[in-house]
């Protein structure tokens, strides 16, 4: 009797333990994930205290998600060699040091420079938490679950750090938004020496594949480059425009080269046997395009032609948070248990779609609760959907092995998404706005012709993703669905 009741605290210590970690690597993640958006409110004030053209401020959010998108792949796999816990606090430690930095900055050079740096502890961060979670919660409807809070956290955070940036900014100063990070960042990293268990990895002897990494993040970082600089001010076809994406196809192709013959890749290409795996990562990288690319053209046009202040633009966009929050924690992984992750991935990006094209509705003399708030409530829904679905089915297909890589490669084309959907919808937004000004429009209607034609393609790019999920996705077995379907039933039933 005794030996029962103390068998049976035991797993009750030892579940509540796997939760509380759970917590602590959100919270990691939402640190991440904030710093991305909460720098788009401030840079207004970051511009005009210390002094960026319009062309160079891009920098201080591009000089952190450069180094963030191209080294997440390395980082994941670093973490399957030396231990993910081991890697996870490294990159929470390199992240505290550069906020610090970076609320410490008095020039543009000290900010760009630590947004960098920023962005290395946040890929070492982000790159391993879907792999521990992973590994934390092996069963299905709690692994659904803990996925959705963990989706709930990657993908909601950005608009809550647009409330956050708003409202540090207004009520201290800009350098505020990086402060804020000293204390999560050092509660954090103690609390997961305490309550995460040390993993010692497979080891270094198999190889961490320097050659590979250095071609896969020179790629990337090239290929981003490309996009928000020299495509962004000298147009498509400039010469050189044209030689860097030629640079960058061949880093990539040799990257493939590489990966066929070493013996111990980086990328196993046999990891992409997995049709799960393959299309979750293209949906993933083409919804993040339109998701994050609106977070920041939707904020300017509510800026630039509603003249909304740093607060209120937070404020409006806490709808798609509070949405994204009820479904993702409460009833993503119920609707996952039932319809199978697939049928919610679609319903998910459906849902965006929408929400993007009403947004090209949007007028000069728009009201909130007219033309913005449909566009949030459905961005909300749809992706406190989609997100924990795509992460389900791009782990299902990942062994324990490769969860790590794994988890940094569907963060990787997350936030490579990310960039190149805000370099490449940003550009158009401008040229286009650029455009209808010089046919006579007013600064406001040229605007609001840009931010409408982007969120046009944004719609385009999202409805792509539910191309590939109708005809690239499909269950691992056959019967995955109907077996979660039933399953559900059965858990009712009893």
């Amino acid at each position: 009797m005794n030996d029962a009741l103390s068998t049976s605290t035991s797993q009750r210590t030892a579940n509540r333990s796997r939760w509380l970690a759970l917590y602590v690597l959100c919270a990691g993640m939402l640190m991440i994930v904030l710093d991305v958006t909460v720098v788009n409110v401030a840079l207004p004030a970051i511009q005009d205290d210390l002094g960026f053209s319009s062309s160079s401020l891009a920098w201080v959010v591009n000089g952190y998600l450069i180094p963030f998108g191209g080294l997440l792949l390395l980082a994941g796999r670093l973490g399957d060699l030396l231990g993910r816990r081991t890697i996870f606090v490294a990159g929470l430690a390199v992240f505290t040091v550069a906020s610090l930095l970076c609320g410490l900055a008095q020039t543009q050079e000290v900010l760009v420079a630590a947004r960098f740096l920023q962005g290395v502890g946040g890929a070492l961060t982000s790159a391993v938490i879907l792999g521990m979670i992973v590994t934390l919660f092996p069963e299905p409807r709690e692994q659904a679950k803990a996925i959705g809070i963990y989706a709930f956290v990657a993908s909601a955070g950005g608009s809550i750090g647009l409330l956050a940036g708003g409202v540090l900014t207004q009520a201290i100063n800009w350098h505020w938004i990086f402060f804020i990070n000293l204390p999560i960042g050092l509660i954090t990293g103690a609390l997961a020496i305490k309550l995460i268990d040390k993993d010692s990895g497979i080891g270094w002897q198999r190889g961490a594949d320097l050659p590979g990494a250095v071609l896969i993040t020179a790629a990337l970082m090239v290929g981003v480059y490309t996009i928000v600089k020299p495509a962004a001010e000298l147009g498509w076809t400039a010469g050189e425009t044209l030689v860097l994406g030629v640079i960058t196809l061949v880093l990539l192709a040799g990257f493939i080269a590489r990966e066929a013959t070493a013996a111990s890749p980086l990328v196993p290409l046999r990891i992409f046997r997995s049709r799960n795996l393959t299309g979750s990562n293209l949906i993933q990288a083409l919804s993040s395009s339109g998701m994050f690319g609106i977070f920041f053209l939707g904020s300017l046009y509510l800026q630039r032609v509603l003249g909304y202040d740093a607060l209120e633009i937070g404020l409006a966009f806490l709808p798609t948070t509070i949405m994204m929050g009820l479904l993702s924690v409460r009833y993503s992984e119920k609707l996952v248990m039932r319809y199978g992750a697939r049928r919610s991935l679609i319903a998910g990006l459906a849902l965006i779609v929408l929400g993007l094209a009403y947004f090209t509705q949007a007028p000069v003399d728009g009201t909130y609760v007219v033309h913005v708030l449909p566009v949030m409530i459905l961005l909300g829904l749809g992706g406190g959907v989609c997100f924990p679905a795509v992460m389900t089915l791009a782990m299902s297909g990942a062994t324990e092995e490769d969860a790590g890589l794994a988890s940094g490669l569907i963060g990787t084309t997350a936030e490579v998404g990310a960039a190149l959907g805000l370099a490449v919808l940003a550009t158009l937004a401008a040229t286009q706005s650029a455009g209808l000004e010089g046919t006579g429009r007013s600064v406001e209607a040229a605007l609001t012709g840009g931010y409408q034609f982007a969120f046009g393609i944004a719609a385009v790019i999202v409805a792509a993703a539910i191309v590939i999920a109708l005809t690239v996705m499909r269950p691992e077995r056959p019967s995955d669905e109907a077996e979660a379907a039933s399953s559900e039933v059965s858990l009712e039933a009893a």
